[in-house]
């Protein structure tokens, strides 16, 4: 899509995310700029505010040992709590992800120095849940498209320009990409696009 989408950086869930970052940084105190890559849930829920996710896909542009017991509480708009934390074994060589995901990325202005926040953009996101291609990542797609943050077409010719990096096989990748772009036309279509 053409326009930056507008992200959702005043929710329960993306404040406790800056105090997460806050507290990293007061434990490894770093004390130099590092570029960090949101994905997963966190970033849908930055595009969309109705993903909740308890872990934090961040891919660090330096190297940093994230502590395994480094976690923040916070209370949900619903009055329900969430304890979110870094996913430790997040790693974005596991994702179908095109060779230009990082420049594409769309900054966070979370107010976090050091680091300077990254969103995967929108149909990279998308593209990043082919892999796996569970459950909530469909949900993450449908919301996604629906909010015509992304579309079938897209995640498509993002998806094939990424095949020739990936590492592994890829007959169940391309079987996950046909459905993830049957999945975002049924959207695309009930929602007259």
């Amino acid at each position: 899509m053409s326009s930056r989408p507008v992200l959702k950086t005043h929710t329960a869930l993306s404040d406790g995310m800056r105090r997460l970052f806050e507290k990293l940084e007061q434990r490894l105190r770093i004390g130099r700029p590092v570029k960090v890559f949101l994905a997963g849930g966190m970033a849908v829920h930055l595009y969309t505010a109705k993903r909740v996710t308890c872990d934090v896909d961040a891919e660090f542009g330096a190297r940093i040992l994230l502590p395994n017991d480094l976690m923040v509480e916070v209370q949900l708009e619903d009055g329900s709590s969430q304890v979110i934390y870094f996913d430790t074994n997040y790693n974005p060589t596991f994702s179908l992800m095109h060779e230009d995901y990082q420049d594409d990325a769309i900054p966070v202005d979370l107010e976090v120095e050091p680091f300077h926040l990254f969103v995967l953009s929108p149909v990279d996101l998308a593209v990043s849940k082919i892999a796996r291609w569970a459950p909530n990542d469909r949900e993450d797609v449908t919301e996604l498209v629906r909010l015509g943050l992304t579309s079938a077409d897209e995640i498509d010719a993002r998806a094939r320009a990424a095949l020739g990096g990936y590492v592994g096989g890829q007959s169940m990748l391309l079987l996950n990409l046909r459905d993830a772009v049957a999945l975002a036309r049924e959207v695309e279509a009930g929602r007259g696009a």
